[in-house]
Order: C-alpha cells, then structure tokens, then sequence
C-alpha cells in the first residue's frame, strides 16, 4: 500500500483531530500509529452495529476510529496504562457511544460482545497469558459474535526483524509501552487457539507496501 492509500479516511480526520490538543509527545505517538496499522481493514472486518470491545486500546485512537466510521457501534476501549487512557479520556471522551476505561490486567469486561478486537498488544504476554486472555475473551462474544486478532505475522524475516527492532526501542529503552518483554506468537497458533475454542477462522495478510508484517485474524462462532 502506498502512503497515499495511507491518508486518514474522512473518520480517521475526525479521531487524530481529537488529539489535536494533546501534549505533543502523545500526537506524535497517535499520528505514527495511524500512519504505522491498518486501521481502516480492521475496522472493515467488525459489525458494522453492536456492542464492540477493545482490549488493550492504549490512548484509544483505534476506539475512537471505530465508533467514528460507523454510527450503530458503541464501542468500549480497556487498558492497564492509567495515563493513557487519561490522555485518551481527555482527548476522545465526547465521542458518542465511546467509551474509554482502565482495566485490571488480563481481565475481560463482561460481555455479551458483539466482536472484541485485539490491535498490536497480545505480543506483550507470555504465550500462556494470550492463550488465556483469548479464551476468555471468546466466553464474552455473543452467540453470534466475532473476535478479531491484528499482530504480527511470522514472515517476510526482513519484516519481522524490523518489527522486533522497533518494539525492543518502544518496550525496553523508550518504554512507551507498558511490558518488559515481548513473546510475538504466529498466527497460525493463535488461529489453531481459536480454532480449538470452537471459532471459525480466517487469516488475511495486510503487510503489502509495509514495513511490518500485519497480519488479521477473523474469528467467529460456528
């Protein structure tokens, strides 16, 4: 994908203008998430309507995205990071059917949820605490719900060489994300998790024309 095709759609405008008054450090860092994740293909692959959550938002800018591009989600975003969800409070707490709130690590709001999503956090748990995190998140889906996973994938090796660079600087030195270590686990693992929790899954690369090897799982009952 072209940086072009990059450019913030008409509500991907409206949530970074949200942040248009945030210290500078946290626009920079909302700004490079944008430019840096396919939110906009993972936003396509959630109801359009229904209760969705997000586990691990962060300062929200995916939340807020996603109740910004369509009108019939309420949408719910979780985080262990107290000040970042301050900042995203403060930032996106005016957006109709949002919701941004601090979560005691490794729990899942109770549901019945219509989809819950997962953008780039999983990989900041040991194997196990996903596995888990994940099984309980699918006991909170809706009969009909659908969970969706966007990490990193396992290849190109160029790719995921630049990836483990960049989150050992963001993790371990600059410590802009709440961790100490990082555990990336393929996605097919993460599928064959799914698929033994009785999920249906597909798997769709989003890496092409990027420097980091996205990839989308999209889990559903039946």
């Amino acid at each position: 994908m072209s940086l072009l095709g990059r450019r913030p759609d008409h509500a991907g405008r409206a949530a970074l203008d949200l942040y248009r008054r945030s210290p500078a450090g946290v626009r920079a860092h909302v700004t490079v998430r944008w430019w840096s994740a396919p939110f906009a293909a993972v936003s396509a692959a959630l109801p359009r309507t229904g209760r969705i959550l997000e586990i691990g938002c962060g300062h929200g800018l995916f939340s807020a995205y996603a109740a910004l591009d369509a009108p019939g989600r309420e949408v719910v975003g979780v985080d262990i990071d107290t000040a970042k969800i301050a900042h995203g409070t403060a930032a996106a707490g005016a957006v109709d059917r949002l919701e941004l709130r601090v979560a005691e690590s490794g729990a899942v709001p109770p549901g019945p949820w219509d989809a819950v999503v997962f953008v780039d956090v999983l990989y900041l748990l040991p194997a196990s605490e996903q596995r888990r995190l994940l099984t309980e998140a699918v006991a909170q889906l809706a009969p009909d719900g659908v969970l969706l996973v966007k990490e990193m994938g396992a290849e190109p090796r160029w790719k995921v060489r630049w990836n483990t660079l960049q989150e050992t600087i963001s993790v371990k030195v600059l410590r802009i994300t709440e961790g100490s270590s990082f555990d990336f686990v393929p996605p097919s693992t993460l599928a064959r998790w799914l698929t033994e929790l009785g999920l249906t899954v597909s798997r769709h690369r989003l890496d092409r024309g990027r420097v980091h090897p996205h990839h989308l799982l999209v889990a559903r009952r039946g």
